[in-house]
């Protein structure tokens, strides 16, 4: 489970994220959603510690700053961000001695051969492309044999097969009960992966919805009712309301 409670963070002045709280239950795929400037990165680069903030982030009710939830938490950055001088297999390496995971050689390999890295073993991180970048990004955080994993636009650069490999990847995790937040622009990638999707603009969230309460609906005419249409643009179009308290908390259940 992954617990976000009155979440703020200023810039200076700016307060780029107001007391966000939402919570992503074991066996769920959260789905994070904000036009440009909503607070979204934010959000993204506090749960993944890379940056200080107000209120409190729990990871299977570990604080998210504690070495024990770091060592159940996979992170997939937007942008990769490999070693230049270790190979493909020397990434692997390094993250199965750092998070002391008991992943086996004939899961790695298998990994490998899935997003069609078993041939690019040798390769440094300089010599590989966007993609291939990407893929080794997913390949180790996976690696961690994480129960809670991030994954920030992490469909971008890649194949049309790395995508459909990446798709099974998350319906996998989430039939093993494990908790993933994928924080996209790529509606259409993410359709039939999503239980559960948070909506923020202007630094909050302004809507939860299950896929139970959306039913219909889809994930664009959901997003774009909230961040662009005003109460009675929402009504005439059949837009849902936004979750409520109640409702949100038995999700969280």
């Amino acid at each position: 489970m992954l617990q976000i409670m009155d979440l703020s963070k200023s810039y200076k002045k700016t307060l780029a994220v107001d007391r966000v709280s939402f919570t992503v239950p074991d066996g769920q795929v959260g789905i994070l959603l904000g036009p440009n400037g909503a607070g979204k990165s934010t959000i993204i680069k506090s749960i993944a510690g890379l940056l200080r903030y107000d209120g409190a982030i729990m990871i299977q009710g570990i604080p998210s700053r504690e070495i024990a939830a770091k060592k159940i938490f996979g992170y997939v950055p937007e942008i990769p961000a490999l070693f230049d001088a270790l190979t493909v297999r020397e990434h692997i390496e390094y993250i199965r001695r750092a998070y002391d995971s008991d992943i086996t050689e004939e899961e790695i390999q298998a990994l490998f051969r899935r997003f069609e890295l078993d041939d690019k073993q040798d390769k440094l991180g300089n010599e590989l492309s966007k993609g291939m970048m990407q893929k080794v990004s997913i390949c180790c955080a996976l690696a961690v044999k994480p129960k809670v994993i991030l994954l920030d636009e992490p469909m971008v650069g890649l194949d049309p097969q790395a995508i459909k490999e990446l798709k099974e990847v998350v319906l996998e995790l989430r039939n093993q009960g494990i908790t993933v937040l994928i924080s996209t622009h790529m509606l259409e990638m993410v359709k039939e992966l999503w239980d559960i999707v948070f909506i923020m603009d202007k630094g909050r969230i302004r809507a939860t919805y299950t896929r139970e309460q959306a039913g219909n609906q889809d994930l664009d005419a959901i997003f774009f009712g909230i961040t662009r249409g005003n109460a009675g643009e929402k009504a005439e179009s059949g837009i849902l309301e936004p979750m409520q308290e109640s409702t949100r908390e038995s999700a969280g259940n």
